[in-house]
């Protein structure tokens, strides 16, 4: 008796109870306009006629309710959205590299979740993600399960029994100890940047006008309570920004996926599928490492440098628990915390040459204005860029280091923003060998080990090139034989 066809799994739609969310996500895009409305209505005497407007959002968040439907086959995830221009969005079982589930505070009071699907793919824009949003809660997470579970089976073939997951096995759990490292964290100057950067225009346009009766009352003394407390007050917005992003996070262990769980308000969860973990990288800001702080991401096939916010693993916490961490998803202590071997003399002058160059023109233009009459004073700008510059250098040469330990091509460098990364043998692609003409003279190369996530590659900088070809075939046996002369 011949099996009849597989019936094709049918088109679903998302929960009724996004009616109450996707026309709120709506006014809250059409909030100025509306206000606008309303201010205008109340100018002209319309009054509450200039309300209808509101219609219009709530509206385009019913139509997007209506007109998204998705279905999960044997082989692949469909999702089609849209009515005026229709998406229809596609991809294998076998292309999934993350699962995250998000839930916004309105998402989790109705018992909602978010369930994003990460591919691989190079697109930022929510019209062309595989994005539910959004699912029971429940629901979201079985077919979250069901996608991990395609990629590695439970059970035997063909049984139908229900698949029993493994136990989960916790590596970090967040402590409130944590919240000192908030402030160390590279986000700072990334938010100081964006503050200033949106206050300037601000600024420009007010019209401040302070006499010298003004500025009297501002002694030294209220300058530096001034100052105090700007810091206090900034120091408390970073501590409460990473509490609501990394609040209860928690990373485990369960089957063939890592979950990592987040975030105070916005609870978030990533599932990051094993065989799709290539390494991971230890970062050390200035700032952080100074507070003996690390954090910790993973390389992950499939994602770029671009969607970090799927690949943290460890939040900024204490170095201690860095090494543990990153032991645990290495399988290995030795490329986290082994001995790296040294590039050799050559390597560290070109770290002392660049720094000094690069603090070069800040000397001359010192020394010409002290020789066009600047106070002589004014040499100690040069004398402390110098400083700053053999610092740096010191740092970098300390840093600069490599190894193959454990399976893994392991690279470490930088001082501002170091780095250290870890990429498994079977995640090896190919390699680069890249020589500038300084380089050459000095008998140098950068080696880079491709992958296929992460930024695309792991650099190995300034290496001699025998160390190069050495390490290219311990990592890679046979792969190179094509490219290297007989000896």
């Amino acid at each position: 008796m011949t099996a009849g066809p597989v019936p094709e799994a049918p088109w679903q739609r998302l929960d009724p109870r996004m009616l109450l969310v996707h026309p709120i996500t709506e006014l809250v895009k059409f909030l100025p306009v509306l206000i606008g409305l309303v201010v205008a209505g109340g100018a002209s005497g319309t009054g509450p006629w200039a309300l209808l407007g509101v219609g219009v959002p709530v509206g385009l968040g019913v139509v997007r309710y209506v007109t998204t439907t998705y279905r999960v086959t044997t082989a692949r995830v469909e999702l089609r959205r849209g009515l005026l221009q229709r998406h229809n969005l596609s991809t294998p079982l076998d292309r999934v590299r993350t699962v995250d589930l998000t839930a916004s505070p309105i998402h989790r009071v109705l018992g909602l979740a978010t369930l994003v699907i990460g591919t691989g793919s190079v697109v930022t824009d929510d019209d062309d993600r595989l994005l539910l949003d959004a699912l029971p809660r429940e629901q979201a997470a079985a077919l979250r399960t069901h996608l991990l579970s395609v990629l590695h089976p439970v059970g035997e073939a063909g049984s139908d029994a229900p698949a029993v997951l493994a136990p989960e096995h916790v590596v970090a759990r967040f402590s409130p100890q944590w919240l000192w490292y908030a402030p160390f964290s590279g986000a700072v100057l990334v938010a100081a940047g964006a503050v200033l950067g949106a206050g300037a225009p601000l600024l420009e346009s007010v019209d401040l006008r302070v006499s010298e009766d003004d500025l009297a009352i501002f002694s030294p003394a209220v300058i530096l309570g001034l100052g105090l407390a700007v810091l206090l007050v900034t120091v408390a917005l970073f501590v409460v920004g990473y509490l609501v992003v990394n609040g209860g996070f928690v990373l485990a262990r369960q089957g063939a996926a890592w979950h990592v769980r987040r975030g105070l308000l916005t609870h978030r969860e990533t599932s990051i599928d094993v065989a799709r973990l290539a390494g991971a990288t230890i970062s050390e800001p200035a700032a952080l490492r100074l507070a003996r702080g690390r954090r910790v991401n993973a390389i992950v096939t499939g994602l770029r440098g671009s969607q970090e916010s799927s690949t943290v693993l460890l939040p900024p916490a204490p170095q201690a628990t860095a090494i543990a961490t990153t032991t645990a998803v290495l399988g290995s202590a030795e490329p986290v915390t082994g001995p790296l071997r040294s590039h050799g003399r050559k390597a560290a002058t070109r770290r002392w040459t660049r720094a000094l160059l690069g603090c070069s023109p800040v000397v001359v233009a010192v020394v010409v204005a002290v020789a066009a009459g600047a106070p002589p004073a004014l040499l100690g700008l040069a004398v402390a860029a110098v400083a700053v510059a053999l610092a740096l250098a010191a740092d970098r040469v300390r840093a600069l280091g490599h190894g193959h330990l454990a399976g893994h091509v392991v690279a470490r460098s930088g001082s501002v923003l170091r780095r250290r990364e870890a990429l498994a043998d079977a995640h090896v692609i190919g390699w680069n060998l890249r020589a500038t003409w300084f380089q050459r003279r000095a008998g140098l190369a950068t080696l880079a080990a491709t992958t296929a996530g992460g930024d695309g590659q792991v650099a190995v900088l300034d290496v001699p090139e025998p160390e190069a070809v050495a390490l290219a075939l311990a990592a890679t046996p046979g792969l190179l034989d094509d490219f290297l002369e007989p000896r």
